[in-house]
């Protein structure tokens, strides 16, 4: 199998089993989310603190923890991800907390060509734009599915960490092909193949602005809320969990988010 042109499979496979160890995992935490605790963090609630009542789009959303959390908080919620597993999961998770929201097993580019503009908000964070090749056809599916005034909101690892890791910042042609355990406390040693793509963030607002939506805010952060990469420490001084890479006493970027308009 051409990994290049058959990522598709080699990434669901990846996520299937995922899903699995992610499901019984201390990091997603789905007891205590099934006991009425949010899986968003500071981060998403601070920037987009009102979905009451609006249409809500979750790219990528693994098995729809953030989803919920949004539908728990009124908002009327659609999850799409690539994995079966992860979906049938979400649905099951969905009944269990009798909240209004619907899950589709969908690539995000085969789901931009069956969309239509019905979304207020469409959402995606952490960890996602590395699986897609083509920031320009993500873009255009976010403005298929949005409505005039509709707004598009993401929160994003920062790609600093992958430089220091080793990793190139700006795109290639060729992805990044590995064998990789998952990020998760209860992984036990087993890897699966991973096909990723590196994006600056130049080019994703920049296909974000081509794909006609305007900038609202763009903003980094110190930290992260997530402690999944290598060499974090806690930040005692946050009354919320907060990650920091320290190199030469300084907090390096971990986090960015942003914001967007379809006129």
């Amino acid at each position: 199998m051409d990994l290049c042109k058959d990522y598709l499979t080699s990434n669901k496979a990846t996520w299937n089993a995922r899903t699995q160890v992610h499901v019984a995992s201390k990091f997603y935490d789905v007891d205590g989310f099934l006991n009425g605790a949010s899986s968003l963090t500071e981060i998403e609630t601070h920037e987009l603190p009102d979905v009451n009542g609006k249409t809500l789009l979750h790219l990528q959303c693994h098995f729809g923890l953030d989803s919920l959390s949004w539908a728990r908080k009124g908002a009327i919620v659609t999850g799409v991800d690539l994995s079966d597993s992860a979906i049938e999961k979400a649905n099951e998770l969905a009944s269990a907390i009798n909240v209004d929201a619907r899950f589709i097993c969908h690539d995000v580019y085969q789901f931009g060509e069956l969309v239509k503009p019905e979304f207020d908000i469409v959402f995606t964070s952490f960890g996602v734009i590395c699986w897609l090749p083509d920031l320009t056809l993500w873009a255009q599916t976010i403005v298929n599915s949005l409505k005039p005034g509709g707004l598009f909101y993401m929160a994003e690892f920062h790609p600093f960490n992958d430089v220091v890791e080793g990793y190139g910042y700006f795109n290639r042609a060729q992805p990044d092909i590995e064998q990789e355990g998952t990020y998760t406390e209860n992984c036990d040693g087993t890897e699966h193949t991973v096909v990723t793509w590196a994006h600056p963030i130049s080019d994703v607002i920049n296909a974000l602005l081509a794909a006609g939506l305007q900038l609202k805010h763009f903003n980094e952060f110190d930290y992260s809320p997530y402690n999944c990469f290598a060499g974090l420490s806690l930040d005692e001084s946050s009354e919320v969990p907060r990650y920091q890479m320290i190199k030469n006493n300084q907090a390096m970027p971990l986090v960015y988010s942003l914001s967007a308009i379809k006129l």
